[in-house]
């Protein structure tokens, strides 16, 4: 008796037909997948878009100064902490004042002087016959009035040993301790002004271009991002763009003001800034109806005998989930939808039809 080899044996038995069981579950499958994958075509939606751009800027205070002396000497008291909220006028820092002090006495005891010899001059010139000339008077008037200025000039002196807050802020690290031997011009701490924080970024020509060509840019549009990613509660209170551009990067800077009322942002903050844009009747489509060849996007179009045709469109803008057409599509023309990879150029298909409401309602798919 002849042996056939094993392989001979499992060919013929994965060769015999299935049971007509099997083959009803098979095609029952079969079927099931075809209607997983079915074609589904749509059209183009024309809706107002909001188009967001994303910029980092860089958090400033509307004032931020160096608190520095205006005398020499030693730091005698520090009125002020370190984080601490002051007034326009509050005294910060005192730096000893007896050496200023002494100074105005004796500008003060000169200026005496010379009024005592002015009004002795001004009465000899006053009798009869005078007794002195008018230029006597006038030379006389003028060492006095000289006094006085100098006497101003040392009680202005002693007043620049107290420093004081030029407007309402929080001050900052403190540089020098007490005792301190302080040099005029010696920065003691920063002063900030948080009332209004400004958010400075920096825009591309072109798009600067847009904005002064087009509608413009409005503070209703634009928000601001902190650094934990959630949103600054207050809205824009403006917009201001600086006179030149810069030379080496093209691009010129923007501020937005932000109102501060709960003290949330400090200077030197960084942030993202959200400006968005209204688009208006812009053509939208999915970005799954579309497949890329070439560094170029297609979309299939159905025509009237269900054939469907190869289209090359431009995009004019990119979001999320869906694609702001510039040129290719109109408003009536049908396009696959879902199926774009089990069709080709010229073949004719039976598809299902949705309404572009109802497809971009609930978007969750970027392109092929």
């Amino acid at each position: 008796m002849k042996i056939k080899p094993l392989h001979a044996v499992l060919v013929a038995a994965f060769a015999l037909p299935l049971p007509a069981c099997d083959r009803t579950h098979a095609e029952e499958k079969g079927e099931h997948h075809h209607d997983e994958h079915k074609i589904v075509a749509t059209t183009p939606q024309a809706k107002d878009v909001i188009l967001t751009q994303q910029y980092v800027c860089q958090i400033r205070s509307q004032s931020h100064i160096e608190v520095c002396a205006l005398q020499d000497g030693y730091l005698e008291e520090i009125l002020v902490k370190e984080g601490q909220a002051v007034k326009q006028g509050d005294v910060m820092f005192k730096i000893l004042p007896t050496l200023y002090k002494a100074r105005l006495a004796a500008e003060r005891a000169e200026a005496q002087l010379a009024q005592i010899e002015f009004l002795n001059t001004k009465k000899l010139y006053e009798s009869t016959p005078p007794v002195v000339s008018v230029q006597e008077v006038n030379l006389a008037q003028a060492k006095l009035d000289k006094a006085n200025a100098r006497v101003k000039l040392a009680e202005a002196e002693v007043d620049f040993t107290v420093v004081k807050a030029p407007f309402n802020g929080i001050v900052d690290r403190q540089l020098k301790q007490l005792g301190s031997l302080i040099e005029k011009k010696d920065i003691l701490t920063t002063l900030s002004d948080n009332g209004v924080m400004r958010a400075y970024f920096n825009v591309p020509e072109a798009r600067y271009l847009a904005d002064m060509t087009g509608q413009g840019l409005n503070s209703q549009q634009i928000e601001l991002v902190l650094a934990d990613g959630s949103k600054f509660p207050q809205h824009c209170q403006a917009v201001l763009i600086e006179g030149k551009f810069n030379s080496e990067t093209g691009n010129i800077a923007y501020r937005a003001d932000f109102p501060n009322t709960k003290n949330l942002l400090r200077h030197g903050q960084t942030g993202t800034v959200l400006i968005n844009r209204v688009l208006p009747h812009a053509t939208v489509i999915p970005q799954r109806a579309t497949f890329e060849t070439l560094d170029k996007r297609y979309v299939f179009v159905v025509g009237e005998d269900h054939k469907v045709h190869q289209r090359l469109i431009t995009i004019a803008h990119e979001m999320d989930d869906i694609f702001v057409i510039k040129s290719g599509l109109s408003a009536t023309d049908k396009f696959v939808l879902d199926g774009v990879r089990q069709v080709r150029d010229g073949q004719e298909v039976h598809y299902e039809f949705r309404k572009p409401e109802e497809v971009l309602a609930n978007q969750k798919h970027h392109a092929e």
